[in-house]
């Protein structure tokens, strides 16, 4: 009895890893990636994937260049979609700057202004961004492709989308 426990739990795990795997895969496989703006209290406007997850910018990385491996992404994620995807900028966001550079698996990886975008497993919701300032090197991105390093306003953290978005001054931006 033992053995066969020895042999049916890793295929059981196996199995739920390529489930999860399988679901991240359909998330990303839309025919349109929508890149948008959405209004926080404390950041300003900031980028978001379609659902309103907050996009983030990991500072290792170079234009063109994914640096975040292994360990680096069971965490932060990239921001994937199929590779026939058509990209759309919302309101608020350039589409000159709007994206993409090979990802595993067939996939491609979001960018904006060239550095490649990524999710926190962190964040459970849509507007929740636990991830900004992680490690001094995890940051939100403002529509001209800056990263948000400092506060632009007071409130609780929380955020809502908009459909005309627009930025805060240049000054609070790091």
């Amino acid at each position: 009895m033992k053995s066969l426990h020895r042999v049916v739990l890793p295929l059981v795990l196996v199995a739920a890893a390529g489930a999860g795997a399988a679901m991240a895969t359909t998330a990303a496989s839309k025919s349109t990636a929508t890149v948008k703006l959405v209004k926080t209290e404390h950041y300003g406007s900031v980028l978001a994937d379609a659902s309103g997850r907050i996009l983030y910018r990991y500072t290792p990385d170079k234009k063109q260049e994914d640096t975040c491996k292994t360990g680096c992404s069971a965490y932060w994620p990239r921001a994937v979609v199929k590779a026939s995807a058509k990209l759309t900028a919302g309101p608020g966001v350039n589409k000159a700057m709007l994206g993409t550079i090979k990802a595993p698996g067939g996939m491609r990886q979001l960018t904006y202004g060239g550095y490649p975008l990524y999710r926190y497993v962190g964040d459970s919701k849509p507007g929740q961004m636990t991830g900004e300032g992680h490690d001094h090197t995890w940051y939100v991105v403002s529509a001209s492709g800056a990263l948000v390093k400092k506060e632009v306003g007071g409130g609780t953290g929380t955020t809502t989308s908009t459909s005309n978005s627009t930025t805060t001054s240049g000054a609070a931006w790091g």
